[in-house]
């Protein structure tokens, strides 16, 4: 085949779809799992739910007048995908169960190898990697957590056999999965203890179900739906105000956090706990409604002490408590950079990706990799949001790619590689306006930076910004040549 697209979630499912609509059918989509979905195949934890609104949660050319509520639940956006697959007719084209190893790009042939964790070996053209930014999980290094003799598991390796009912439950992390699994576990356990290095500013979660009579309309009124969706883009979009451009003008939004903890906490102890100490969008803004109720329950203890070791019986903390449970749930997030970087890929002249991220990962517009020829990454560094629906930008860069291909045809080339030049030229414009962004500026440490400090996962702008920024590839950026 010409084109390997790995992955079947949003991107590699938009990628596939585009392809065949600008004409390219020669592809196949590779997905580790028996299943495609990518972030919404393996977060099936209770609770589990968008928190951006459904109908910009969704790819713009295939709107879906059927979400229940203003935020889906899991099982509807899975569904969305699976019905984005049969309406255009990926069956085909889509290998479950073919995980990647290793990318070496052959000079000689002017191809990929892939190499898939069988042995079995394919020669594409050109690869897009749709992995994906969340779904490596991140597990703690604790010392003794080998040692504990309850359950334990990551929610995003969600253990559906394990019944938490009166059990004594501990939860460790209180991030954007952790917020919206601990309300139901409330209602599940006996003893609930929730352990939390850094508060997280939260806003509430303006879910409302989507009546029969909305849903209706948006079926059968032409451009009622497109016209509510633009409405929530445009919304969503003045928040970057204060992301990008000064820290200082994201005071209303942090009132409004503040007096979220105000009406539903009267505890002025747990208060204190749970208010952050640094501006609000340095860290990954939440949505809830229902998890500060959860911590004022009898039962739920949050626990802010630091855990010193895990035991076969439960966890210790800084002051020498010990918390015995039964079950331990880590909500402590992804591997973002690590994902990146911990990949097998060799590009030209036999350049590993690590070493060509020496330095930190970066990447032209988030896409393509300066030595990587025919290359391209969806979601890669630098193309994250605080802001607004990923799924923008991820249809973005698929049109990059696009312009991208359709160069090789207008050139008659076969290979297409990004100049180093333009590619420094780019993220050092980037990295100038990150430094004085709410990320960099506000006083917190999030997985947003990499070990140096540096922010190698958000985009420092307007999403229409980068739409315009990528929607055709500069020829001037590229090497074309023959193979």
């Amino acid at each position: 085949m010409k084109i390997a697209i790995i992955g079947s979630g949003f991107g590699g499912l938009g990628m596939a779809i585009q392809l065949k609509r600008a004409g390219f059918h020669d592809f196949v989509i590779l997905e580790k799992a028996d299943d495609l979905g990518g972030t919404w195949r393996d977060n099936q934890y209770p609770g589990c739910a968008c928190d951006v609104p459904s109908h910009m949660y969704s790819f713009s050319f295939e709107l879906n007048p059927d979400w229940s509520r203003m935020f889906a639940p899991q099982d509807e956006i899975w569904d969305y995908l699976r019905h984005c697959v049969d309406k255009y007719d990926l069956a085909p084209h889509l290998r479950f169960g073919c995980a990647v190893e290793a990318l070496e790009w052959e000079e000689a042939a002017g191809h990929w190898r892939v190499t898939l964790a069988s042995g079995e070996v394919l020669t594409p053209r050109a690869v897009v990697s749709a992995i994906g930014a969340l779904h490596v999980p991140s597990l703690p290094e604790i010392p003794g957590a080998e040692r504990f003799r309850g359950t334990a598991f990551h929610s995003a390796q969600w253990d559906p056999s394990a019944d938490l009912t009166g059990k004594r439950v501990a939860v460790i992390g209180t991030g954007a999965s952790a917020i919206q699994f601990v309300p139901r576990l409330a209602d599940e356990a006996s003893r609930l203890h929730v352990f939390q290095r850094t508060p997280p500013w939260i806003q509430p979660k303006p879910d409302f179900e989507l009546s029969d009579q909305v849903r209706r309309v948006f079926r059968h009124v032409p451009g009622a739906q497109r016209a509510f969706r633009d409405g929530i883009y445009w919304l969503l979009e003045t928040r970057a105000v204060g992301f990008t451009l000064d820290p200082r003008l994201m005071g209303p939004m942090e009132q409004m956090a503040r007096r979220h903890i105000e009406r539903q906490i009267d505890d002025p102890e747990l208060r204190a706990k749970v208010t952050p100490d640094y501006t609000i969008g340095c860290k990954r803004i939440l949505l809830s409604s229902d998890y500060y109720p959860a911590l004022t329950r009898p039962h739920v203890d949050l626990v802010t002490e630091r855990i010193t070791e895990i035991t076969e019986t439960g966890l210790v903390t800084a002051d020498g408590t010990s918390h015995d449970v039964d079950v331990i749930v880590y909500g402590t997030g992804f591997k973002v950079t690590d994902a990146l970087t911990e990949q097998r890929i060799v590009g030209r002249d036999g350049l590993k990706i690590q070493d060509a991220w020496a330095d930190g990962i970066e990447a032209h517009h988030g896409v393509t990799v300066a030595g990587f020829p025919n290359f391209f990454m969806l979601l890669g560094p630098n193309t994250g949001l605080g802001h607004n629906s990923v799924v923008f930008m991820i249809e973005s860069q698929v049109r990059h790619v696009l312009s991208c291909l359709r160069l090789l045809t207008t050139e008659k080339a076969d290979v297409i590689e990004v100049r180093a030049d333009a590619q420094r030229r780019f993220n050092d414009r980037l990295q100038r306006r990150l430094r004085r962004a709410v990320w960099n500026e506000g006083g917190c440490t999030s997985w947003y930076l990499d070990e140096n400090g540096v922010n190698r996962t958000i985009w420092p702008g307007f999403t229409f910004e980068y739409w315009a920024r990528t929607r055709h590839a500069r020829r001037a950026d590229y090497d074309l040549s023959r193979a």
